[in-house]
């Protein structure tokens, strides 16, 4: 992988990124960074920006976010929000991210009760797939949540986001940092034991299962305290409307022992997540070059030169090298824009052929943007 861009120095309340992008306003906030709506210029297409100001961030902060970095560039999945570009400067970092409609806790806002099981399940199954794929590859997220789930409505598709917390590990070696948010963390996080990395990924997806077919989280006091000595005592009640099935699941991933907690293979091969597979990472992977017919890729470079983005050569070499720069992410914001057609028909015969009950499209200013890649833990 190439090296993190660096450029000059840009204020954070600048309008533009060294040209390459105009950024409109905040949707999400946290101790060292903010997230912003911006256009990229030259396509005009919409992205996240993650700014992150280097200024305020301790060794151990840093750290953090190198490797969120790091695993960013390694996880690249059609269920994982799309990492574009890093743009590194003296005082800041930002992260040019994919962009979604809007987040799973939005989405469980409007369903009180929680959401019919075969929607469920569709969702469910799309986050099993993208964790699976993570921890093939040793990546462990350590913060998920439905903050961290971000729909994208017109494919049928849920992708994680922020990567803030996460590591890479070790099969059998147990991690020591503490990290997530209190109510979707496992027991052996909250008493400060080592752990294993993938068990603790396991109980937050029970959680946010949990959420998704009851509306509400599974253990939830009037505090902190209280609902610590919930989650301790692993103490929750599921309604009689659920079925068996989706109970027996829910079971066997809050489970406060990590050693007798489901497995990521237990969980994927389960029948009722496996019933919500309706092939989308499959149809619809994550977009690279040879995904596009040879007349569009020429187009696309031609395009490219003729604006002075780069010369044909540095381009391909950019795209060649899998690199993270202007080059790149320009290439990629063009190729989603060529094929957004075909691929939102590829979309609606999945879910025709599913049977599956598509949820009804909203305007995003229902939602005000305000929960998409929502981080209150940096």
């Amino acid at each position: 992988m190439a090296e993190i861009v660096r450029k000059r120095s840009i204020h954070i309340r600048d309008a533009r990124i060294a040209g390459l992008y105009d950024l409109e306003h905040t949707i999400g906030q946290g101790h060292f960074a903010v997230v912003k709506l911006a256009r990229h210029v030259f396509t005009g297409e919409r992205v996240a920006v993650k700014i992150i100001d280097k200024t305020n961030l301790d060794a151990e902060a840093t750290s953090h976010v190198m490797q969120e970095v790091r695993c960013m560039k390694l996880v690249q999945h059609a269920n994982i929000v799309r990492l574009y570009e890093v743009i590194d400067t003296n005082t800041k970092l930002f992260l040019i991210l994919e962009l979604g409609d809007y987040d799973m806790h939005d989405f469980i806002i409007k369903h009180e009760n929680g959401v019919a099981e075969p929607l469920a399940q569709q969702y469910f199954c799309q986050i099993i797939t993208a964790i699976d794929y993570c921890h093939r590859l040793h990546v462990v997220h350590r913060d998920l949540k439905p903050e961290n789930v971000v729909f994208f409505e017109k494919l049928g598709m849920v992708k994680l986001t922020d990567f803030g917390f996460s590591n890479l590990f070790e099969p059998g070696e147990q991690l020591r940092t503490a990290c997530g948010s209190l109510a979707y963390s496992a027991p052996e996080i909250l008493l400060g034991d080592a752990y294993d990395a993938p068990a603790v990924d396991v109980w937050s997806l029970g959680v946010i299962l949990f959420m998704l077919v009851c509306g509400r989280l599974p253990f939830q006091e009037a505090n902190d305290s209280e609902t610590l000595t919930k989650i301790l005592d692993c103490r929750y009640t599921t309604p009689e409307h659920l079925s068996n099935a989706c109970k027996n699941l829910i079971q066997r991933m809050l489970v406060r022992d990590p050693s007798k907690r489901a497995g990521l293979a237990e969980i994927v091969s389960n029948p009722w997540v496996m019933a919500g597979d309706r092939g989308h990472a499959a149809a619809l992977p994550l977009i690279v070059k040879h995904h596009l017919p040879h007349s569009a890729h020429t187009t696309i470079i031609e395009q490219m030169v003729a604006g002075g983005v780069g010369t044909e050569d540095a381009i391909l070499r950019a795209l060649e090298n899998d690199d993270y720069n202007s080059m790149t992410a320009t290439y990629y914001l063009l190729a989603e824009r060529i094929l957004a057609s075909c691929r939102e028909e590829q979309a609606k015969e999945l879910m025709a052929k599913a049977g599956s009950v598509v949820p009804d499209e909203e305007p995003l200013e229902k939602y005000g943007l305000s929960f998409i890649y929502f981080m209150d833990n940096l």
